[in-house]
């Protein structure tokens, strides 16, 4: 897998995660026993596992459309799962902190969430920092010679 190619499935996983969070059902209500919000509009767990809130939806859904942005050019594919590596895994360790599990009040990152994050910082990593860049294959032809150069062109970070 290219590193556009991670961050256009992530950017489709993020934006329906995102999404999922305002469909009744899909997201159910918190339990009596989890952290109080600031923020309690839209406060529930999708698939009755992962805590999210209105806020924590709207984050999901701007990450998903960064990612289908980022899927058009290798250097931005690339800056995206850098900058995803380094914010999920911040988040992952805010959310193993109880003084910051729930990012003041405002965006719930604890319980299932803390592995997602982790996960998601993981494999952003590896795209990021470890992946070969994309090469492109260039073919350029001088119309007043006729003469066809073919070369590799990398992208610039």
């Amino acid at each position: 897998m290219s590193t556009r190619t991670f961050a256009f499935v992530a950017g489709l996983l993020y934006l329906g995660a995102g999404i999922l969070g305002f469909i009744p059902g899909i997201t159910v209500p918190p339990p009596a026993d989890a952290p109080p919000l600031v923020v309690e509009e839209s406060y529930g767990y999708i698939l009755g596992l992962f805590p999210v809130n209105l806020l924590h939806n709207f984050v999901h859904i701007g990450i998903g459309m960064w990612g289908l942005l980022a899927y058009s050019s290798a250097a931005m594919a690339r800056m995206f799962a850098v900058s995803i590596a380094l914010i999920y895994g911040l988040l992952a360790i805010l959310g193993l902190l109880p003084q910051a599990h729930t990012l003041f009040g405002f965006v719930p990152l604890f319980g299932h969430d803390v592995w997602l994050h982790a996960g998601t910082a993981i494999i952003a990593g590896y795209f990021g920092f470890l992946a070969p860049p994309e090469v492109t294959i260039v073919r350029r032809t001088n119309t007043r010679t006729n003469n066809v150069k073919v070369y590799e062109e990398r992208p610039r970070l």
